[in-house]
């Protein structure tokens, strides 16, 4: 009996172990603060508009002391047009859920419905961060003066050809198609797994244009690789983007946009504890001068800070909006 009873407590005190061990990150105040490594996935290849954004917010994170001294790894996961990546953060289970977070856009989440099962539901929205919107650059090798003169050469009958990323790009591209009067076959698009490919193909040539944010396209700006020639926006950028006109300035045409948000979600087992923590760290980042200047400012970016609760509400209702476009 004594035997059984000693037992019994043993295994009791590994219970209250265990069970201890799962909250060691969180206070007695309530509050979760981080351990150990970060993990942080981007869905898109290094150099493009996602990644240059996840390793601005981590550098931030890090330099100003908001995860408690603790590393942030950032891995690129572009397998299945990122779906691969996504659906790993989505599946994250037990403590590690705790430590992975995931760069989510508009231009993620639109390929992601049409094309597998998850939803913005399988994550927690731990925030949005800021509004992107798109221009289009050509290269040193593309024969055509402007777009202008692309647009016309299209219409009457010449193939020409636009490299872009995924989701939002898509849209961009096919929102454009929409106003102009231009049939795919002659105004072609070719998808890259990330902004970063498609500006690569467009400096060798093998496409004519590539649809681009600022922040993908800016240092090859600057070098005169790439020459902005349409701002798809309802007005012209600023500084070294200004001299790219809107599509109403180069012909019989309304403005076209597709606002891309950008935000960061997490796998849906996150604790509420974690989510909080996440979401006040970036709300931090958002006030630095580092991501008003270094970001916001260089890369042309609108700021558009949202914590876990508004984000989350609203990004359910840009995929309900979404869906109903898909006519599901």
């Amino acid at each position: 009996m004594k035997k059984k009873i000693a037992l019994a407590l043993a295994g009791l005190m590994m219970l209250s172990t265990v069970a201890g061990c799962g909250k060691k990150d969180v206070g007695e105040d309530g509050k979760f603060t981080p351990q150990d490594t970060i993990n942080w996935t981007v869905t898109s290849s290094p150099g493009g508009g996602s990644d240059i954004y996840t390793r601005m917010i981590s550098d931030i994170m890090t330099k100003n002391e908001l995860i408690n001294g603790q590393t942030v790894v950032v891995t690129n996961k572009t397998d299945g047009s990122g779906e691969v990546g996504r659906n790993e953060v989505a599946n994250t289970k037990g403590k590690k859920a705790n430590y992975t977070l995931l760069t989510f856009n508009s231009g993620d989440l639109m390929p992601m419905v049409q094309n597998t099962k998850n939803r913005a539901a399988n994550f927690k929205i731990v925030a949005i961060m800021a509004v992107d919107k798109q221009l289009i650059f050509k290269g040193e090798k593309t024969t055509y003066n402007d777009f202008a003169e692309a647009i016309e050469a299209a219409k009457n009958g010449t193939k020409v050809v636009i490299g872009g990323s995924k989701g939002d790009d898509v849209a961009t591209y096919e929102a454009m198609l929409e106003e102009i009067q231009v049939p795919k076959e002659n105004l072609t698009y070719i998808t890259y797994d990330s902004t970063g490919d498609a500006i690569t193909a467009a400096l060798g040539g093998h496409v004519e244009f590539v649809i681009s944010k600022p922040a993908a396209a800016s240092e090859y700006v600057e070098a005169g690789s790439l020459i902005p020639v349409l701002a798809l926006s309802t007005e012209r950028y600023t500084g070294n983007l200004a001299d790219a006109p809107t599509l109403s300035e180069i012909g019989d045409y309304e403005n076209v946009e597709v606002p891309v948000w950008r935000g960061v979600a997490a796998p849906k087992e996150m604790s509420d504890e974690a989510v909080a923590f996440y979401s006040e760290a970036l709300k931090k980042v958002s006030e630095t001068e580092e991501w008003k200047t270094d970001y916001l400012e260089k890369n042309k970016l609108i700021s558009n800070y949202m914590d876990s609760a508004t984000a989350t509400e609203f990004v359910a209702q840009y995929e309900a909006d979404y869906l109903a476009t898909l006519g599901q």
